[in-house]
């Protein structure tokens, strides 16, 4: 069985000397089909964790505040703009990433411990944004679901981005935390087409169970939308309109979309996929990425790196804006999560502190 994303595993950028592992070590084998590697086992080492709530500044974003459960993704996409945070750990964003997770068992009594903190100002935390919280191995491990517990106690509001179907599992704990106006979550929905899903994201849910998911959100009351990315020219830019469809359809009400990046190790890692994978179209899809920043295969600059700028940038953006009014998307402003509702289990209500 072919299941990973990658079919190398380059030296990280903080790696001084280079060893070619690819056939001495058996680290993985040429695929026969020339699609995946052969599947390798998930290894996964513990982190005990100091503090579990990362703050953001980047203007691009819209929160602030995020936990990630698990350090690597067993999804494999390989455009995952995660894959580069493998180097600070002495491992390739290729294979290692998909294959060598972390897992951070003390996640909840550390965000237990932070929010008892005196000083703690309570605003929407992000779970699961580097790497997908309800990645297969969060079935065994449970710790996403540990934190949405600990969260659920504390009345504190959380957003959630996956493409994994496990997330139904906490159905009953997203639905609670829903009816308070405590949670929200984005679907992110690349393709429609099961072929291309496998290629680009191997471990990931079906474009149809994504679908299914929107569906049983909204049906248990849990506010739903989409996040189309990324737009990968010439491989899914295509489908923009038939996506925003199936996701209107299934009950989301809100989309955002994303251009692909390709920062660090990502770019030698997509340009050996789409060799493999679409070797007919690999320089005009590369042409246009850099079109789209400037020359450059990435540039980090805030403002363009989420969409890129020029022509093509443009239109998708205007494409992406037409179809979404047609449907009726993204008319009102996002109604924000709740923050006045936090306290402390035993304690009294700190919506005085926490305007």
């Amino acid at each position: 069985m072919r299941t990973r994303g990658t079919g190398s595993n380059p030296h990280n950028r903080f790696q001084p000397i280079v060893t070619d592992r690819q056939v001495e070590d058996d680290w993985y084998q040429a695929p026969e089909d020339d699609l995946n590697p052969d599947s390798l086992a998930t290894s996964v080492s513990e982190e005990m964790v100091k503090t579990i709530i990362s703050r953001n500044q980047s203007p691009d974003v819209p929160f602030d505040q995020s936990i990630n459960p698990y350090r690597g993704c067993e999804h494999g996409c390989i455009y995952c703009f995660a894959r580069p945070t493998h180097a600070y750990w002495d491992m390739s964003p290729g294979l290692d990433f998909e294959t060598r997770l972390i897992a951070k068992p003390n996640a909840p009594e550390r965000l237990r411990a932070e929010l008892d903190k005196p000083g703690y100002r309570c605003s929407a935390i992000a779970l699961g944004v580097n790497t997908d919280a309800y990645q297969p191995i969060e079935k065994q491990r449970c710790i996403t679901r540990q934190l949405l517990e600990v969260l659920l106690e504390y009345r504190h509001p959380v957003t959630i981005i996956t493409k994994g179907a496990l997330i139904l599992r906490d159905l009953d704990l997203l639905s609670e935390l829903a009816a308070s106006g405590l949670c929200s979550v984005r679907v992110s929905l690349t393709t429609l087409d099961n072929d291309l899903k496998r290629r680009m994201e191997p471990r990931t849910a079906a474009p149809a169970t994504r679908l299914r998911i929107l569906r049983e959100l909204t049906a248990a009351g849990v506010p739903a939308g989409i996040i189309l990315g990324p737009v990968i020219p010439f491989v899914n830019d295509h489908e923009l309109e038939a996506i925003l469809d199936a996701a209107h359809d299934a009950g989301a009400t809100r989309a955002s979309w994303i251009m692909l990046r390709l920062p660090h190790e990502i770019a030698e890692l997509f340009e050996d996929w789409l060799q493999r994978h679409f070797p007919d179209r690999a320089s005009h899809v590369m042409n246009r990425i850099r079109d789209l920043r400037g020359g450059k295969v990435y540039d980090s600059t805030f403002g363009n790196r989420m969409t890129g700028q020029g022509p093509y940038a443009e239109l998708i953006r205007q494409r992406f804006n037409r179809k979404a009014r047609a449907l009726g998307m993204n008319l009102h402003e996002a109604e924000p999560l709740r923050t006045d509702l936090f306290q402390r289990p035993g304690g009294q209500q700190l919506s005085l502190l926490h305007p």
